[in-house]
């Protein structure tokens, strides 16, 4: 009976450990790939082998450790990505992992520097039209064998609707300089400020559910259309968002890095289909909660999507 305890105790604990990670992000350079992972409170080397797939022993190899020597809190563990738990198959199932894109860096060589893995299968997993990457976008490369991995998070990619762009220019560098206000236009929309985000701090769970305010944003709907040309000049998005604390009534609002301030956004929830629109405010502050998301959505905007999760996956247009 205890051994029974222990031992779903022990599934429990591993099927845990790939979901406190952020997204997976690939490492080193072929063959010798890996993903890195922080140790967390209880884990351990077998831990480690049930979420991702590889054996202890190869754990420890790759970092140069015993196995006697055990794991310390905090350390940066180097996961080693193999045949035996990593796929690059056309039809690779599990959590993808991801490369992030340099400057000038094109889709050849992202297939030449991991496992010279076909530019058909890339181009199908991350719904690309054409072979255009965006610096600090990131790019699905293959995918992790594992029972015990979460649902994927997809990551940021901006596609953009015209052929063989290799090189768009790079977006304006962010600092972590206080923000200006945004001010206030003719029309006395009630501006959306986020709230005061710290890095130690970063909301755990979605705001109490209640019903979204009936209103109309058919004003944000029309000007989309003007800045887009009826849909013909758009960017598009798909990754995952958040939620800010907002005190305006009738519109939404929303804080992007691409997109300048003033833009319209059309954010949809694949789930159920439905979508709003938003102006951009600025951009996502640069801090650790926010790592990887492509928007931060203002609360009232949020429930009208129907998301009912802290973090969710979404999908963006707006003006290319």
């Amino acid at each position: 009976m205890v051994k029974s305890i222990l031992s779903i105790a022990l599934f429990g604990l591993s099927a845990g450990v790939v979901k406190a990670q952020d997204t997976l992000q690939v490492q080193g350079t072929s063959p010798a790939l890996y993903i890195s992972h922080i140790v967390k409170k209880g884990e351990n080397f077998y831990s480690l082998s049930r979420a991702y797939g590889v054996p202890p022993k190869e754990i420890a190899a790759a970092n140069k450790i015993t196995m006697e020597q055990g794991l310390q809190l905090g350390h940066n563990v180097h996961i080693p990505l193999s045949a035996s738990n990593f796929s690059q198959k056309a039809d690779a199932a599990g959590t993808p992992v991801y490369h992030k894109v340099t400057e000038k860096e094109t889709l050849y060589r992202v297939s030449v520097n991991y496992n010279k893995v076909p530019l058909d299968n890339i181009r199908q997993w991350n719904n690309f039209q054409g072979d255009g990457l965006k610096k600090d976008g990131y790019v699905i490369i293959g995918y992790l064998k594992t029972g015990n991995s979460p649902a994927p998070q997809p990551r940021t990619e901006v596609v953009k609707n015209e052929p063989k762009q290799e090189a768009p220019a790079p977006a304006p560098v962010v600092t972590e300089a206080p923000r200006k206000e945004v001010k206030k236009e003719k029309e006395k929309e009630p501006e959306a400020r986020p709230v005061t985000e710290s890095p130690e701090t970063a909301p755990a769970t979605a705001p109490a559910t209640k019903p979204a305010p009936v209103v109309s944003s058919a004003d944000f709907e029309k000007l989309y259309d003007q800045q887009t040309n009826g849909g013909k000049k758009v960017a598009t998005e798909k990754g995952p968002g958040t939620w800010f604390k907002s005190n305006a009534v009738g519109k939404y609002y929303a804080l992007h890095n691409t997109a300048a301030r003033g833009t319209i956004i059309k954010v949809t929830n694949p789930l159920n289909g439905k979508a709003i629109y938003a102006k951009v405010l600025d951009v996502i502050p640069q801090m650790k909660p926010n790592a990887g998301l492509i928007v931060k959505l203002s609360d009232g905007a949020m429930q009208a999507l129907g998301m009912t999760d802290a973090r969710f996956y979404c999908e963006l247009s707006y003006e290319n």
